[in-house]
């Protein structure tokens, strides 16, 4: 479905408050697991002033949002500093403040097809709900993406620290690893295979969501 200029625009504030949902998470997490370094920075908020990206925030998801035809939006927050030796628990603390970003966007996502299923299930009207449903989706999707695409296991991205304490790294080597992980990436996203297999786990997290969506709603797929 094309998306109206106003549609685009409506998608990146979705785009912003979840990407600020997924930052704050991160430090929520970490001040609960005993680091105050994001409460200091000021990211214990769900203000997206506060988590705002000049180029990945803002630049890259307008730019993609305006030039293409239809819903093609990604983007990233700006990190949140933590300090694992604060935690009580190094380890747990460091994951755990670690998955809570990709959590939060799934939560978003379930969130979504709760609310927008249930309101239409019971708006009776439903002339508009095709196209409330699509633009719903796009949410969802959009939720799925950041959730799956922060797990990869690759430097700076989320799953990175999962993959470090699983195989035992030293901080030091991660540092090193992590100077190349931006390169890794870039190459990867360019491979078909990756693409493909990225898509696969996208709709898989997706799919389900949207399903439950349309069934609560009353739409048939």
């Amino acid at each position: 479905m094309d998306l109206s200029i106003a549609d685009k625009l409506a998608m990146f504030l979705v785009l912003l408050l979840s990407l600020s949902f997924h930052e704050a998470a991160h430090a929520w997490v970490a001040e609960r697991m005993g680091d105050d370094t994001p409460r200091r920075m000021g990211r214990v908020t769900l203000n997206p002033l506060a988590h705002i990206d000049l180029l990945g925030t803002i630049i890259i998801p307008l730019g993609m949002l305006l030039l293409a035809p239809s819903f093609i939006v990604f983007g990233w927050g700006k990190p949140v500093m933590i300090d694992s030796r604060n935690f009580k628990k190094p380890v747990l603390g460091d994951c755990l403040s670690t998955l809570a970003g990709p959590f939060a966007n799934l939560l978003l996502a379930l969130l979504t097809a709760l609310v927008f299923g249930i309101w239409l299930g019971h708006a009776g009207d439903l002339s508009m709900a095709e196209r409330i449903l699509s633009l719903a989706g796009g949410v969802i999707f959009l939720n799925a993406m950041l959730a799956v695409f922060n797990l990869i296991p690759i430097p700076p991205l989320d799953g990175s620290h999962i993959l470090r304490h699983a195989v035992g790294m030293s901080e030091l080597q991660y540092i090193k690893l992590a100077q190349w992980g931006g390169i890794v990436l870039l190459v990867l996203i360019n491979i078909p295979f990756f693409q493909y297999l990225f898509g696969v786990m996208i709709s898989a997290v997706a799919s389900p969501l949207t399903l439950l969506m349309a069934r609560l709603a009353g739409v048939p797929l």
